[in-house]
């Protein structure tokens, strides 16, 4: 194995890109391959890049949201093809937009005052799974405001999803690819089903099998002094400037967002990227979930409209499975068919090979920074693969 290119490459990723902070882990089998970090920590520049940084990885969150409702299929607690409404009643009686425009950029989402009509379709937790629930991702909605403003910033994900419930949707249920809020609502159906708070739930059937620490949904003193300074790269204009480090996916004080809720070590998240590349067993021994699980989340859900839709994200070669990117053409890509993972709002990326044994988590704080997606998380998916292969 010879990493010297992909240590160039992200070597060169401040001077190209002003990506000022990164750590990068490879594992194989149960063996850390690769390691490099660099940049600094901190805005001032004082504090070099070091393992136990924490990061906030936004919709990486996913992936572990994703497992953790396998878990409650495997025990027969919970069917895809369950009514969402089973679990949630207040998602019994939906309306959507009648003329949202699916895929255009910028987004707009749908509100109380455009031509609504009632929903058909009941949503599915298959939908939640696989982002075809028909829902939004309005994180400034007035209906989520509102009940930040009248809670004290203290609402219960319950109460949320009863708001998130009263919001109009997209289009109808099991119709089209629409990344939204499933995943927060699919947390929720979690703490539904097994009676257990969201984080309680990981902790107990995630986190402690697999021995991670490092991971959480709120931040002290301690963990605050650990965090990596967070930037924005939204406008080419300003170029990439320090911004609070505020997780805007969090709808208060008690909410842990399913979707983007997680805040992390990079080992932490590579244990559990390892478990998944490893048939779904931990470096511990402990299992956290089957292999048919595993090619269960991995397998392409969408259909031919679907797959247009998920096109927007510039994913090429991918489909969309439950809850994962997974690809579905080789040649786009180093890495074969059925790698699978996703990525975060500030840049962070995750990529899981169960054919190879092989996981890739990288870790960066630069929201809405479209170089990461397009360019950056590919090229450093190819040349660990090239590496690998030499």
């Amino acid at each position: 194995m010879n990493f010297d290119k992909l240590t160039g490459y992200l070597d060169s990723l401040e001077r190209i890109y002003g990506i000022p902070a990164l750590d990068c882990k490879i594992t194989q089998g149960y063996e850390t391959v690769y390691r490099h970090s660099a940049g600094f920590a901190n805005i001032e520049k004082t504090r070099l890049v070091a393992p136990d940084d924490l990061y906030f990885i936004y919709s990486c969150t996913k992936v572990i949201t994703v497992t953790a409702a396998m878990q409650l299929c495997e025990q027969g607690k919970l069917s895809l093809q369950d009514r969402l409404d089973q679990y949630l009643p207040e998602f019994l009686d939906m309306v959507y937009e009648v003329d949202f425009p699916v895929g255009k950029q910028p987004v707009r989402w749908p509100t109380c005052n455009d031509r609504l009509a009632k929903t058909e379709n009941p949503i599915r937790i298959l939908d939640l799974f696989r982002m075809t629930a028909g829902l939004g991702y309005d994180t400034e909605a007035r209906e989520i405001q509102a009940l930040r403003a009248k809670t004290a910033d203290k609402a219960t994900t319950r109460q949320m999803m009863a708001t998130i419930a009263n919001m109009p949707m997209t289009c109808e249920p099991g119709t089209r690819w629409v990344y939204s809020l499933a995943h927060d609502v699919l947390a929720a159906v979690i703490e539904v089903v097994s009676g257990e708070k969201f984080s309680d739930y990981l902790h107990h059937h995630i986190f402690e099998p697999l021995a991670i620490t490092d991971m959480y949904f709120t931040l002290n003193d301690d963990r605050s002094a650990k965090l990596s300074a967070q930037y924005s790269g939204d406008s080419p204009l300003k170029g990439i400037r320090p911004v609070p480090p505020v997780n805007k996916y969090r709808f208060g004080e008690v909410y842990e967002s399913g979707g983007a809720g997680i805040i992390c070590t990079v080992d932490a998240y590579s244990c559990f990227v390892e478990a998944l590349s490893n048939g779904g067993i931990g470096v511990t021994g402990k299992r956290i979930l089957t292999m048919d699980s595993i090619n269960a989340l991995r397998e392409s859900r969408l259909n031919r409209q679907m797959l247009v839709d998920f096109a927007v994200t510039g994913k090429v070669g991918y489909g969309y499975g439950l809850g994962v990117r997974t690809l579905i053409d080789p040649k786009y890509s180093q890495s074969p068919v059925g790698e699978f993972g996703w990525d975060g709002a500030a840049g962070s990326y995750v990529l899981i090979d169960p054919e190879n044994k092989l996981g890739i988590f990288f870790a960066e704080q630069v929201l809405s920074y479209a170089p990461n997606y397009a360019v950056i998380h590919p090229r450093i998916r190819d040349l660990a693969y090239e590496a690998i292969r030499t």
